[in-house]
């Protein structure tokens, strides 16, 4: 059995693991982390998601993300797929079964599965110890979110400090949408890749939490009506109105 662990990669090269949902966020992220690192590599999660179609674009968004310029395409590298079905099995929820979504006791959505962040971070940076890779981009956000207390500045920096400790490791958790609302992260996207990326993610990037991909809205797929769809539907209009005059 081999047991050789991979080289530490310096401190000074930046090799980044982006989590990749297919959505809008982590489309923007991964457009993010090729500006800003040498060698980026993605990784999703099949976790019994009621909008499992997000698992079904990410190919075509990365080979479209590779189309965008050579430089692009050489520093994006291998895409992994992780199988975490047993989050659905621990936890019942508007994200997971067929249900309703409505607003719970505690004030958040019951399309909150507790702790799925967690477990992908950690996942995450098991994939990352393996393959040489010291960073970790997120599209976590506590500004225009539904209140996950998983997505909250805290609780990565938490986990960063965990995850350091547990594997004596050096890894970063970098997340560029914490504070942006979501009309400032389709401006990120317009600063990153022009109209052509912003078409990208309206035309095949999908958020809606109820798993509707047929419905194609001015702002991208979705129901209109989920949490996901509310939000990125106010920041596309608060984004495309940016110039009008009041």
């Amino acid at each position: 059995m081999n047991t050789t662990l991979p080289n530490k990669p310096s401190e000074s090269v930046k090799h980044a693991l982006v989590l990749f949902s297919g959505g809008q966020d982590s489309t923007t992220c991964l457009a993010w982390a090729l500006n800003h690192y040498d060698k980026v590599e993605t990784i999703g999660f099949s976790y019994g998601q009621r909008h499992a179609v997000e698992l079904a674009v990410r190919p075509g968004i990365l080979q479209k993300i590779r189309n965008f310029s050579e430089e692009w395409n050489k520093k994006l590298g291998k895409d992994h797929v992780c199988d975490l079905s047993l989050i659905s099995s621990l936890s019942e929820t508007a994200m997971t079964s067929d249900v309703k979504i409505r607003m719970m006791e505690n004030g958040l959505p019951n399309t909150f599965v507790p702790g799925r962040n967690l477990m992908f971070l950690m996942v995450a940076a098991m994939l990352a110890y393996r393959r040489g890779l010291n960073i970790l981009v997120g599209g976590m956000c506590e500004t225009d979110f539904s209140g996950y207390p998983d997505c909250r500045d805290d609780a990565i920096k938490a986990m960063q400090l965990a995850l350091n400790i547990g594997m004596d490791t050096r890894l970063n958790l970098v997340t560029p949408l914490m504070w942006k609302n979501k009309k400032e992260t389709w401006q990120l996207a317009a600063e990153l890749g022009g109209q052509e990326l912003v078409d990208l993610i309206i035309n095949e990037t999908h958020t809606c939490y109820v798993g509707e991909h047929e419905k194609l809205n001015t702002w991208g797929f979705g129901c209109g009506e989920c949490p996901a769809c509310l939000l990125r539907k106010k920041g596309f209009e608060e984004f495309i109105s940016r110039d009008k005059p009041e």
